[in-house]
């Protein structure tokens, strides 16, 4: 018997990590690169919504998220009225890049995986066996991603939104009693670094009273994250290679479901890499047939999020989804399934 082609993974996030735990589950040989190394902090939400016990069971997660938090209800905040509060249609989980990259990667070793660590990839030239998930694709774009974790302080919810001016901020409850703080800003001429450079954008931004807020929390500093130049995608690219995660798509980070897509894109392209490392379908055919699936499951989600994601950065439009949610006029149960 022909033993199964290997296949390699440029990129050992979520994506390149359940993909190839998968693949490795299945018998077939994975090598993973990854530039950096575990456990590390990310820029991230630190929450997952819209990820089905289907895909998890599928790719083996349920041992790895079974002691992530349950968050049912999410407050959002705007300069105007009272915060809302909506119950979510589904929990989401609440864990941080920091634990679950790092369980991801040992089970990937574990399973026979060869994981190789501190190895940036210099030719990353498409090829036949090769599947990219290095994140999110550099652009020209002036948004700005920056996240940290505190501690000391109390949620109004378990998930919390706050609406600025070009920016939204996060707060969610991860694991051991830490809060993951993390934001989308619009580029700005401030300087700083950690919670200083984190304050001076809050406060450019018209969010001075979650500022206020922040000055009693205990900061953990080493877990300081910072990611410039985002742009995000209105539909799944590059039909020539396997992408996942966010190299397969960037949704805006309102919807709280870049975890869980990157999840799906390895499910996605799970069966169709297993079919081709038996020698049954070749690597052109293969990549098309992953895009195809992934531009059927997303398609809907990114233009959803492209359409709706100005009316969370401009407090104008926030106070017009401020007053439908009021007067009960905003369908958050269709945008929420629209947007998972």
């Amino acid at each position: 018997m022909t033993p199964p082609r290997p296949l390699e993974i440029i990129g050992g996030g979520l994506a390149g990590l359940a993909l190839g735990l998968a693949l490795r589950r299945s018998g077939v040989g994975v090598t993973i690169f990854e530039a950096g190394n575990y456990p590390r902090h990310r820029v991230c939400g630190e929450f997952i919504a819209g990820l089905s016990q289907k895909t998890a069971a599928r790719l083996g997660l349920e041992p790895l998220l079974a002691d992530a938090l349950r968050h049912h209800e999410m407050a959002w905040f705007n300069s105007s009225g009272a915060p809302r509060i909506h119950r979510l249609p589904s929990p989401a989980l609440g864990v941080s890049r920091f634990a679950l990259d790092a369980r991801l990667a040992t089970a990937f070793v574990s399973a026979g995986g060869e994981l190789k660590t501190n190895a940036r990839i210099t030719d990353p030239t498409p090829r036949a066996g090769r599947i990219i998930a290095t994140g999110r694709r550099r652009g020209r774009a002036h948004w700005l991603g920056l996240k940290i974790h505190v501690r000391g302080i109390s949620l109004l919810r378990p998930l919390e939104i706050h609406l600025g001016d070009e920016a939204y901020v996060g707060l969610s409850d991860v694991e051991d009693g830490a809060l993951n703080l993390c934001g989308l800003f619009k580029r700005r001429p401030l300087s700083g670094h950690g919670m200083n450079l984190i304050n001076a954008y809050l406060n450019a931004s018209g969010l001075k009273a979650l500022a206020d807020r922040l000055q009693s929390a205990e900061i953990e500093t080493a877990s300081f994250s910072a990611v410039a130049a985002i742009s995000f995608d209105r539909t799944v690219t590059r039909q020539s290679v396997v992408s996942l995660g966010d190299a397969c798509a960037m949704v805006p980070p309102f919807t709280g479901n870049g975890m869980a897509m990157a999840f799906q894109s390895a499910e996605m392209a799970l069966d169709p890499l297993l079919v081709y490392s038996r020698g049954e379908a070749n690597w052109s055919d293969t990549c098309l047939a992953i895009h195809r699936l992934q531009t059927r499951r997303f398609r809907l989600r990114l233009a959803s999020a492209h359409w709706i994601h100005p009316y969370l950065l401009q407090p104008g439009k926030q106070r017009w989804l401020a007053a439908f949610d009021r007067a009960r006029l905003l369908p958050f149960r269709p945008l929420y399934a629209a947007l998972h």
